[in-house]
């Protein structure tokens, strides 16, 4: 019983969100960041690339923590770590770059444009223009 919001970008910046539920996001689990899936889970045609993502909690992930555990690590610069002066280091709570069902939220990257949706036009109903 896996929750996924999966983020998915394209090539030329557009972003979009979709939301997997149950078995939907079954075949993400397991996957490393950097690693390749299939679009078809998200209706789209080509590869998925997994760049991120983030816990329940917001712990975001972190590409060199091996494991889906959440560590605290002492960092310089990188993934999750804002203003860093020089010289100084902090410790932090980070989440590993495996997929497991604690992630809530995934990042991606998909390897094509993303379709255009038509903006919904209003309708007018007929009984209204009587006046």
């Amino acid at each position: 019983m896996t929750n996924f919001k999966l983020t998915v970008s394209d090539v030329k910046g557009k972003s979009v969100t979709k939301e997997l539920k149950d078995n939907d996001g079954n075949p993400l689990l397991g996957l490393l960041i950097g690693n390749e899936t299939d679009a078809g889970i998200v209706g789209l045609k080509g590869k998925l690339k997994v760049t991120g993502g983030s816990d329940k909690s917001g712990v975001p992930m972190r590409s060199d923590i091996h494991g889906a555990a959440r560590k605290r690590v002492l960092l310089s610069k990188g993934v999750g770590l804002q203003d860093a002066e020089i010289g100084q280091r902090v410790r932090k709570l980070m989440r590993g770059n495996t997929i497991s069902e604690e992630i809530y939220q995934l990042n991606c990257k998909f390897d094509g444009e993303l379709p255009v949706e038509a903006p919904v036009e209003k309708t007018e109903n007929p009984e209204e223009k009587k006046e």
